[in-house]
């Protein structure tokens, strides 16, 4: 009697999404010149009340975990203003194998305004996460950028002991490297956030990266604003950095907002962010 083979293991289901988005400017409006959808990967546009588009990202699938693949596109086409966010803040579970990847692509035409603003990305346990930004900017393109992670679901009393998170910036302009960062955290990582160096016990944290013709007026405006948080801000050449971090995701929110809008000429925070 002939041996049947072993059957083999089904192999997990995993998430995979992309979404592209490209605008053009028509009769003075930013509008809608090429949007693509795949898996997972939804873009919805709202309605504005102003020349600007904007549009929100949205993970069907409800959040990562490892070996899922997200890959958003952009690409805002000269005079244009964009602002992008998303839906919620994007979970990222436990990582029975591999690591979720989220990526990041964004163009910036000649004089366009370029907004990016996604809500936190929430590890949990034992998630495995690599975060990539790139970005590349024409002369005189702005460009506003808010990353942030909040270690665990503290509101239900959920901490991120041990995970890992690498997140990686990449952002030209005009074909020029303006700015470059990495950060890993891996293994214990709620042992490695209590160090004086990372977070100081913070579990809520956030970098901002703005780029634009104003940025060294503006950072007298800004260092107010960051005084009463655990929080900091830097300016070289044609950037400025805000580091912040708090205790939880509220607070953290508290120290954003108004950065934000001051970086965004006093405009307000996509209606999504409202808690």
């Amino acid at each position: 009697m002939q041996q049947q083979p072993a059957k083999r293991p089904a192999a997990p289901q995993r998430a995979r999404g992309k979404g592209r988005l490209v605008t053009k400017q028509l009769a003075g409006r930013t509008r809608l010149a090429e949007l693509y959808q795949e898996g997972c990967g939804k873009i919805r546009l709202p309605d504005t009340f102003d020349s600007s588009l904007e549009a929100i990202l949205i993970n069907s699938s409800g959040g990562l975990t490892g070996g899922d693949r997200l890959e958003w596109s952009l690409r805002a086409g000269p005079g244009t203003d964009v602002t992008v966010t998303t839906q919620a803040n994007e979970k990222i579970y436990k990582a029975a194998a591999d690591t979720a990847l989220l990526k990041s692509e964004i163009e910036a035409g000649e004089g366009s305004r370029v907004a990016w603003l996604p809500q936190e990305s929430i590890l949990f346990d034992r998630a495995s996460l690599t975060r990539e930004l790139h970005v590349d900017l024409a002369e005189t393109a702005e460009f506003l950028a808010v990353e942030a992670v909040i270690l665990g679901r503290t509101a239900m009393g959920e901490s991120a002991e041990n995970g890992h998170f690498r997140d990686r910036w990449r952002v030209r302009r005009a074909g020029r490297l303006i700015h470059a960062e990495e950060v890993r955290m891996e293994g214990e990582i709620a042992r490695l956030g209590e160090q004086p160096s990372v977070l100081s016990g913070k579990v809520a944290f956030a970098t901002v990266f703005y780029s634009a013709a104003d940025c060294e007026a503006l950072l007298p405006r800004l260092q107010p604003l960051l005084q009463d948080g655990y929080a900091g801000a830097s300016l070289w050449k044609d950037k400025l950095i805000i580091r912040a971090a708090a205790s939880h995701g509220f607070a953290l929110r508290k120290i954003l907002v108004p950065v934000i809008s001051l970086l965004r000429k006093d405009a307000n925070v996509p209606k999504v962010w409202n808690i």
